[in-house]
């Protein structure tokens, strides 16, 4: 089956640039991999937030990303395509919430939110199945970035 053609998605448009990570969701292998690596220079931007105001920002991303992964694709005419990629980045912030400070941690972060996001376990993987449209784009990411959060943290727990 073709994949529906991306050129109704313009960089140019604001919404379309969210929805495609900055364009990282374009990349021809492993968009939402890429989707992934484009949210660490966002994380590195809010990690020292307090608690409060990291959370509401990722809450806005949720609640913004639903109207932009509606409008993305509804303008390609597919419900999930894999270029629109703003989950991705809100599902690897939600994977880093209260990491400890370092690099590892970040490729840790990074590999545990991919593993879930590829995998998508029960129940990721009803959810993904059953809800549709911009709210089911995010759950699923939404619901692995907490899986990787739970990991994450037992792992900082423990090492």
């Amino acid at each position: 089956m073709r994949k529906p053609e991306l050129a109704p998605l313009k960089l140019s448009n604001p919404v379309h640039l969210l929805a495609l990570g900055f364009g990282s969701g374009l990349s021809p292998i492993m968009p939402g991999t890429m989707g992934t690596l484009a949210a660490i220079p966002l994380y590195l931007l809010i990690q020292g937030l307090s608690a409060p105001w990291y959370i509401a920002i990722l809450v806005l991303g949720f609640i913004v990303g639903m109207w932009i992964c509606d409008v993305a694709t509804k303008a390609i005419g597919q419900p999930d395509h894999g270029a629109i990629v703003w989950d991705e980045i809100i599902g690897f912030g939600i994977t880093m919430f209260a990491a400890p400070a370092g690099v590892v941690w970040i490729v840790v972060g990074f590999v545990l939110f991919r593993i879930f996001d590829i995998l998508k376990p029960w129940p990721i993987r009803w959810f993904d199945r059953r809800i549709h449209g911009g709210f089911g784009i995010m759950l699923d990411d939404v619901i692995a970035g907490l899986f990787a959060l739970a990991c994450l943290q037992l792992l900082a727990q423990y090492f």
